[in-house]
């Protein structure tokens, strides 16, 4: 009879269109569980001593994938099924799950049945939970914020009116020895952390909580780890400079397998700037690693140090233009040239005055005034010629398979001097004259510039340092093309056919 449970319970099921679901805890096809576990050394799935744990247990996705796995790879070794299921289930799956209720979604997947003490389990267990646990965590406050997650003690998801409800105190992260959870060690972590968590900061802000996961699964240890994450920490940036420094710099990781289109991963899923992405770090691994970027149709695959550049460049194909544009440059970059964010201390919900010094707002004000007693010039440019962008000039791309434009003039501005902005743009250079500040203007705008400024770009957020990779040619004359940037850093035309393809023309689309 439990043969006959097992064969109809472990098919595709309501775990496919779970992966479906729009949330930032988001379920996990099982087809992309099976291509994370496809990189784990096979051999561990025949032996019965391999340890397996989820520290992000939903659907349970990840744990029955592995267990039909070993159904299959210790029939040798333990030849009755029921026996085989029973040590399985007991003694190498493991599952910490996020809420009580994808507790009892997790084990009704694995054991089938969401309570793994009855008759209808798998494996049977004297307790409801197995080896599946949930146990509801409370939030650690210090100045108004959670010190393990830092959400905020006055925010939505710890409101009163919530009481009872879940807390979002993922409690592999709540602790500083996640060893003790289980009290064991363990040989492969797998896992699809929650991403984010509102911190009631302004606007819809939301800080990434995803590379906490990983950074506790690497205290624990194991062989392996893989996990799939967004991929937005290639480029560091809020709560990720640490996480991406030193995930850059570990040798062990030995596969990194990256979508720039989400929705391949998780096709109906609202929106992940930047992408997705899935690593496999191998404990015993020191040296470069295969790097993979994937679409539906295509896959390309090369093996690269992490941290060749500061800024990690995805595209494979990428890299080798960027490594012969920097081969041809002084050394300087356009980083050095763009100033920080808010040049003037202008925020970006400053409101406009009646009069004062000019100032360009956000797009839809344009240019109004600003109260002069609220401007600072901390680096002497009001009185120069300046070449404005806009912070976001992306905002609402998710797909980097598709043309990027960056700049157009309807959302770029020529500021004179004795004007300002506020911090929504970026003073992107400033000059002397009219004259240079044009001719800058037509370098910003060429594919090439673009296409450089793309490399470091994994979501709408486009700071100063995104210009790393920019060459800075010190003066500016002229008006610059495409043409003729190729054929200054030796760009062959297959290379500029690729160029081509990923930035959008000006004029087209809005741009």
């Amino acid at each position: 009879m439990k043969n006959d449970v097992f064969s109809n319970i472990y098919k595709p099921d309501v775990l496919s269109c779970l992966a479906d679901l729009s949330n930032d805890e988001v379920f996990t096809p099982p087809e992309v569980a099976n291509k994370m576990l496809d990189m784990l050394p096979q051999e561990l799935f025949r032996s019965p001593d391999t340890t397996f744990l989820d520290p992000a247990c939903k659907s349970g996705v990840f744990l029955r994938e592995i267990a039909k796995r070993l159904i299959a790879g210790l029939a040798d070794k333990i030849p009755n099924l029921e026996e085989r299921c029973d040590w399985i289930f007991k003694h190498q799956l493991y599952g910490i799950a996020i809420t009580e209720l994808t507790s009892l979604l997790a084990r009704r997947s694995v054991y089938c049945s969401k309570y793994p003490n009855s008759p209808f389990s798998i494996a049977h267990f004297d307790n409801v939970e197995g080896n599946i646990v949930y146990h509801k965590i409370k939030h650690t406050w210090d100045h108004g914020k959670c010190i393990y997650c830092g959400t905020s003690e006055n925010g939505d998801l710890n409101d009163i009116s919530r009481e009872g409800l879940e807390s979002h105190a993922y409690e592999f992260i709540h602790t500083i020895n996640p060893e003790e959870i289980f009290n064991m060690k363990f040989d492969v972590i797998i896992s699809n952390p929650p991403y984010q968590l509102s911190d009631q900061g302004y606007g819809s802000s939301a800080m990434p909580i995803y590379q906490k996961f990983v950074e506790n699964a690497k205290k624990l240890n194991p062989r392996y780890l893989t996990m799939i994450i967004p991929s937005r920490w290639f480029s560091g940036g809020r709560g990720l400079d640490d996480f991406r420094y030193e995930m850059l710099h570990d040798k062990r990781i030995r596969n990194l397998v990256d979508y720039e289109n989400y929705k391949d991963v998780f096709p109906s899923l609202g929106g992940l700037a930047g992408g997705a992405c899935y690593f496999l770090w191998d404990r015993d691994h020191e040296g470069d690693c295969k790097i993979t970027n994937k679409t539906l149709d295509t896959e390309n695959s090369d093996n690269r140090y992490l941290d060749e550049f500061e800024t990690f460049i995805r595209n494979n194909k990428a890299i080798h233009i960027v490594r012969k544009v920097i081969a041809q440059s002084n050394g300087k970059n356009l980083s050095d040239r763009v100033y920080p964010s808010k040049p003037f201390g202008i925020r970006t919900y400053y409101k406009p005055t009646d009069k004062g010094i000019p100032c360009w707002f956000i797009q839809k004000i344009g240019k109004s005034f600003a109260n002069p007693d609220d401007i600072v010039d901390t680096y002497n440019i009001l009185d120069k010629w300046k070449f404005l962008v806009p912070r976001s000039p992306i905002a609402g791309q998710t797909d980097f398979t598709k043309p990027v434009g960056f700049y157009y003039d309807g959302n770029t501005h020529i500021a004179a001097p004795g004007e300002c902005c506020t911090e929504s743009l970026l003073v992107a250079g400033s000059f002397d004259t009219e004259e240079e500040t044009l001719s800058y203007k037509s370098y910003i705008f060429t594919k090439t510039v673009r296409f450089l400024l793309l490399q470091s770009v994994v979501s709408q957020d486009v700071t100063r340092k995104k210009f790393c990779f920019i060459p800075d040619l010190g003066k500016y004359e002229g008006t610059y093309t495409d043409e003729q940037l190729c054929d200054f850093w030796g760009i062959t035309d297959e290379e500029w056919e690729y160029i081509d393809s990923k930035i959008s023309n000006i004029g087209e689309g809005g741009q």
